[in-house]
């Protein structure tokens, strides 16, 4: 999997973000039978001040947040807890973009610890969390969320993370 990470704010480079990322993004696409060389993914590791900024920019919600994703295409389900359309195997050429994602570290350190998590587990849970907002899942509705958590929580064990549920 192509994985273009920005490392804007001091202190991702102790929390192994690069491996954390690859291997997240690979075990989420094993588990939905996904090819990872056919993939491509942004991911922007950053401090509160930048993500509360892009929260209000695209949610209109001036605050942090752990995580958002910008989809490069509209993948969603027809119906509630329905799979969206995944990417095809695809063929020659260069990779598919399936968006960006951006994390933000204090937020991220904050909760783990608030909740007695690792902080790689949390980031790990982010990671998968993102990648599938990326691929047309969501939580918007009770059946939405009774899939995608569903889908993290066996990724995660494929990652020898507890359910974080």
């Amino acid at each position: 999997m192509e994985i273009d990470i920005l490392i804007e704010a001091p202190g991702w480079s102790e929390t192994g973000l690069e491996t954390l990322a690859a291997d997240a993004f690979a075990a989420t696409l094993a588990e939905l039978g996904l090819d990872p060389g056919r993939c491509a993914v942004s991911l922007l590791a950053c401090d509160d001040a930048r993500i509360a900024g892009l929260n209000a920019e695209f949610r209109g919600k001036p605050t942090p947040t752990n995580v958002l994703s910008w989809p490069a295409e509209e993948r969603g389900a027809d119906s509630p807890g329905g799979m969206p359309r995944l990417p095809g195997p695809g063929g020659a050429g260069p990779p598919e973009e399936l968006g960006d994602i951006a994390l933000a570290l204090e937020t991220c350190v904050r909760e783990a610890e608030e909740a007695g998590r690792p902080l790689e587990h949390h980031l790990a849970h982010l990671l998968v969390h993102g990648l599938l907002h990326l691929l047309g899942f969501d939580h918007e509705t009770d059946a939405d969320a009774t899939l995608m958590e569903g889908l993290e929580t066996r990724v995660l064990a494929r990652l020898g993370v507890p359910d974080p549920y």
